[in-house]
């Protein structure tokens, strides 16, 4: 692609994005047995292309230096056979996401700042590749602190002293100012329900999913007395050996 034909307005780079995400996605999901089988390690460095007409394609990377547009990971092939297969593609789709904001940014490098804060945030109401291949759903990043003990939503929360506060709120903060609409883009693992600040939720410390109180049978006084919830889920999870 030419530089002179390149996008140059958000809306515009926006759309290419998410283009080429489609693409990559495409060949992570619908068309991974024909994706898995080009990936041959005994071929040369391979790199996973999503190109802005929606089509992907498994091919060396540019010989020009520098290249016309950032590259993707180099050589995915080459670890295709050592790993399993969906570890491998989970690799492959966080290069991908990886690759997919540096062609963004590189086509954005002109936008001023509150258009590069636009077009972050457009791009960042999609699902990440990585979150798609996984089959995980986006959980936001507005949580209670790590050191807050277990993770809890609703009618009380753990403060970073261990005292119990009656809030169904997160902290006030000025950069913040949207959260609460955010949070109710979260559903439940269980039910899959969204977030009401009136309820109390909980969120698991192992895979980060959040769950109404109610569904993993867990009260606010008990969620107190837990240092480290697993969910259901996790819970039936036997450890790596």
């Amino acid at each position: 692609m030419e530089m002179a034909s390149s996008p140059r307005s958000v809306e515009e780079i926006f759309k290419d994005f998410n283009a080429r995400r489609t693409a990559v996605l495409r060949a992570l999901t619908l068309d991974v047995d024909e994706f898995y089988g080009l990936c041959d390690p005994d071929k040369d460095n391979l790199c996973l292309y999503g190109h802005g007409n929606e089509s992907w394609e498994v091919t060396l990377p540019a010989e020009e230096v520098p290249p016309e547009l950032p590259e993707p990971a180099l050589g995915i092939n080459f670890a295709r056979d050592g790993m399993n297969r969906r570890d491998w593609l989970s690799l492959v789709a966080v290069h991908s996401d990886s690759w997919l904001l540096s062609v963004a940014f590189y086509l954005g490098a002109r936008l001023n700042r509150n258009e590069r804060k636009r077009l972050f945030s457009l791009i960042n109401e999609l699902p990440t590749v990585f979150e798609v291949v996984t089959d995980r759903k986006p959980i936001k990043d507005n949580k209670p602190a790590a050191d807050s003990g277990s993770k809890s939503r609703g009618s009380t929360k753990r403060s970073s002293d261990g005292q119990v506060k009656s809030n169904p709120k997160f902290p006030a903060d000025d950069g913040y100012e949207e959260e609460e609409d955010e949070h109710s883009e979260t559903l439940c693992g269980t039910c899959g329900g969204n977030y009401n600040a009136d309820e109390f939720w909980i969120g698991c410390d192992i895979c980060e999913r959040w769950y109404h109180g109610k569904c993993v049978k867990i009260t606010p006084a008990k969620a107190e007395s837990i240092k480290q919830y697993k969910c259901p889920s996790c819970s039936l999870r036997r450890p790596r050996p």
